[in-house]
Formats: structure tokens, sequence, C-alpha cells
């Protein structure tokens, strides 16, 4: 199966929000399989992203005069619509990123969950609720939602269509408008995504995608719109934040992670090491949530080095458009020589390679084996910064206690996998985990996929959280209208002053023993 065709990236470049963008400077945009350019891309300026801002902010008006269960409707037609166009989609992300066929159907299936999810529970989320008024009776109080405005998106290269397109999804059925900015090596996903919410009858400008430099583009939307949601480096996230903080606009962001693994002894081995390849190498471990530590009790963990080392030896890495590909390539050069130097660098401080190490250049150029590595010392790069590739370390620990302390020693916070002789054990150091989400028996995907809670990080590894109600209600303004009844707060007329101020203080005594107070 081949990567998308000329036609299909020359249908996709007449949805990029830029006037005469036919006319502009470009940049190519390669399949990351071969490193053969397949098309190029617009590069858009400051200038273009504020006029998309300002006709999103034209189109947002009326967009936020429908009513939730209207705008819900579009987002249920889209859920199908990405289905249907699921295998075109594929073909899309694993020509930009290189990710195998199980990854890219694993992105497309996120954006489907979660166009579902916000479709059914934002009316019933966004709409105006009654809660307990100052003095009872004498009071009510509404809570009201406003959308914010324009939301900025700025997604990353590694799962460049649900994180373009799902927080996008939440911020629409709130009210806003969005405009995105997707990554430079991966342009299309984003586009491919946004022509179906076009077909399923979102209003055009309502969502507008501005390809281009993050220097040039992303300050534009940090500088122009009323929120900013951005996915990737923490270092980037810490610049951004400081921006829309001079503006005092909100601000959330899911950022890096160097995430750990607890396998207690008593655990199944042979379910930990085929979870254990997908927690540490789907995407080819270039996803923020993905495994890059694992503390194993030194009762097993000779046991799991060998079971572990020989399964990831055994992965099949390859290019290829089709299913049964364990791992594809990597996205970039520079992630290749990320990858490489962390290797080489804890090799040649002492650690040891119980799988991979090497980079592929017959598969491809991007190509680098799935790795493992112990006796990782403390002095290397990889022992405490984000790989971002596909690159584990196997630590042994003396006990689960020294695995949680070793776990929550870092500044990240954001995924944690946990494995023990029981769920219950495992739940119990679930808890105890430093971590936005923990996955008993699992590396990511349940937390992930639990589009009704919240997922984020704690530390550096992120601000604010993406789904549960969380994720929807940040890109609004609450408001609390107040209305006082039967007579205001003054006192009754012709009552003294001085006798309102005594009566007051019994009477709110006395709400205690109301329910709700």
């Amino acid at each position: 199966m081949p990567a998308p065709s000329a036609a299909t990236f020359a249908r996709l470049s007449e949805l990029i929000a830029i006037p005469d963008a036919a006319d502009r400077p470009t940049r190519p945009v390669v399949e990351a399989f071969t490193g053969k350019e397949i098309a190029t891309i617009p590069v858009g300026t400051a200038d273009d992203a504020k006029q998309a801002i300002a006709r999103a902010r034209v189109a947002q008006a009326e967009w936020a005069k429908r009513p939730v269960s209207e705008r819900a409707e579009i987002f249920h037609r889209y859920r199908d619509l990405v289905l249907k166009n699921r295998d075109a989609l594929m073909d899309m992300a694993q020509a930009e990123t290189g990710k195998s066929r199980a990854a890219a159907q694993e992105e497309v299936l996120d954006i489907a969950m979660t166009a579902r999810h916000y479709a059914r529970v934002a009316p019933k989320l966004l709409r105006p609720h009654r809660v307990t008024g100052m003095l009872p009776v004498l009071t009510k109080a509404t809570v009201r939602y406003h959308p914010k405005g324009v939301v900025g998106v700025i997604s990353p290269w590694n799962y460049p269509m649900t994180l373009a397109v799902s927080d996008a999804i939440a911020a629409i059925l709130a009210g806003n408008a969005v405009v995105l900015k997707p990554d430079s090596q991966t342009p299309y996903c984003a586009l491919a995504c946004v022509e179906l919410l076009y077909e399923a009858g979102l209003p055009r400008d309502l969502f507008a995608v501005v390809p281009g430099p993050g220097s040039v583009v992303g300050t534009a939307l940090v500088e122009n719109t009323e929120y900013l949601m951005f996915t990737g480096s923490t270092a980037t996230g810490k610049l951004l934040a400081e921006q829309a903080g001079r503006r005092l606009i909100g601000f959330s962001a899911e950022l890096g992670g160097k995430n750990p693994m607890i396998v207690a002894a008593g655990a199944n081995l042979r379910e930990v090491t085929d979870a254990a390849v997908r927690a540490c190498y789907s995407n080819s471990g270039q996803l923020c949530i993905s495994i890059e530590r694992i503390y194993v009790e030194e009762s097993i963990a000779p046991e799991f080095g060998r079971m572990f080392g020989e399964r990831v030896g055994n992965m099949k890495l390859a290019p290829g458009y089709e299913f049964g590909i364990e791992m594809g390539s990597l996205v970039s050069e520079d992630q290749v020589k990320a990858v490489s130097s962390h290797v080489d660098d804890a090799v040649a401080k002492g650690a040891k390679v119980l799988a991979g190490g090497k980079a592929r250049p017959d598969l491809g150029p991007l190509f680098y084996e799935p790795t493992v590595l112990t006796d990782v010392p403390e002095d290397a790069e990889c022992y405490r910064e984000e790989t971002f590739g596909p690159l584990v370390s196997v630590y042994p620990v003396k006990n689960v206690e020294e695995a949680i302390e070793r776990a929550n020693d870092t500044e990240y916070g954001l995924n944690a996998s946990v494995w023990a002789g029981s769920k219950a054990e495992g739940e119990a150091i679930a808890a105890r985990v430093r971590s936005g989400t923990v996955n008993v028996d699992e590396g990511y995907a349940p937390a992930w996929g639990s589009t009704g809670a919240p997922m984020g990080g704690m530390g550096v590894s992120g601000v604010g959280r993406r789904h549960g109600p969380d994720g929807l209600i940040k890109y609004t303004e609450q408001q609390t209208v107040a209305t006082t009844r039967l007579l205001n707060l003054g006192g009754p007329r012709g009552l003294p002053p001085k006798l309102w101020a005594k009566v007051m203080p019994p009477f709110v005594k006395a709400l205690k023993w109301l329910p709700g107070r």
C-alpha cells in the first residue's frame, strides 16, 4: 500500500488558511519510511495567523448562539466519518510519521472515541445549573458557561492527528473557534482530519489551520487568542506559559515525561513482558506517556530481563503500510541522533545492552532498533532525561518501597504503570506514585482512553487536564448569576438597622443544619 497520492495532498492543501497559499514559500514534507519528498507545505506568517484569528472570531460569534445539542450533532457525524475513512487517515499518519499501522489505527480510533464522548456529555456539562445561594429562599445562584472566544492549539508531530483535533473538539463544542498550528513535519495529518470536520458540517472559518514556524505562527497565537492549548516539550511549554501569563489568558499543556513501570514479585511476567513492549515501543517510543524506566524486584529481575530482552530482540521492525509490523521508523534525523546519543552515552558509562542498540539504515533512513539497557549509571543522560524514542532501562530494586521511591524521584509526573500479584496490591502501589495517570496491569492505553477521566501531568509534565469534565470546562468562562428574592440584604423596610444586624448572626448560624451547608 503506497503513501497518499499527489492528488490527495493537492486537495488538502486547498484547506490551508493562508490567502494565495500557492504563491508562498514552501517547505518539503517527506515520507518518513524513505526520506523522499511527497509534498510541500506553504510557510505561514504571523499576519496569516492574525487574519485567520480575525475570521475565526466572526465565525465564533455565530457559532456560540447555536444550542450545544446542535453543535454535538456535527461531532456525532464526524465520528462516523473518521471511522469510515480510517484507512486513508492511517495512510497519512504513517506517511508523515513512519509509525506502524497499529500505532496509526490507535490514533484514528482515539479521535473517534473523543468525538463521541464530548458530543454525548457536552450538552449536560454546559447546561446552566443551580447551586446553593448565599441565603436559602432569599437568594438563588446559577452557574453559566460562556466560551472563551478563539482558542489557539499548537500540536506536535508524534500524534499529529489526535493531538491536533481532540483538544479542538472540546473547545469547539464549548462554543469557541480554533486556530491550529500543526507541526511542520506533519501538517497534512491535521488537514486530513479537519477536512472531515468540514464535511460533517463545521463552518470552515471556525477551525483554521495555519502551518508555519512555532516562533512565528505559534507566537501569533499566544499573542492574539483567548486560550492556548499546547502539547510538546517541557522547555517550550515553559516559554509559552510565560507568554500566556503576561496576557493573563488561559493556558493548558501536556509536556514531557520520564515514565516509570513498577513490577512487583508475584506479577505474571509473561503478561508484563507483552504489555511492556506496547508500553515502551508504541509509536517507536515517541509518545509522552510511554515507559522509559522499569523497576523490578530483585527476586524476579533476572527472569524478567531475560524474557523482556528476548521479546524485544524478536520484534518485527520494518517499513510498511500493513498490519503485522510491530515498530516503524522514527520521524526525523534529529530523533535518530537523540536516541543514538542516549544509548551511546549510557554504554560508554557502563550500561549493558539487553536488546537492540543501533540504527538500521538498511531498513530506511530513520530506523532505530527497539532497545533495552540495564546497569545504567546515574550519570548517564538517559537516567533522568526524557529520550522520547525506543529506549527503556531496567533497574532491579530491593522491594516495592524502593521502586516507589525511585519512580517518584523525578521532576516529571505524566504516566506510570504498575504490575503486582493482585489488582488490589497494584492499585495500592498506584495510589502512591506521583503521576497524573497510573495504569494497573497495562502501560498507558486504559488511562489515556478513559475519556471521561482527566488526563495530564504533575510537576513539569504539564498544566491543566485534557479529557474528563475539566477538558471541556477549561475552554469556558464560568459565570455566577445570583438573584435576590423577597427582600434585599439591607433587611425589611421599616426594620431598624441595629435590629436587622442582631437577627443576621443567629440566622447564619442556623444554616449549618440545612442540607449542603
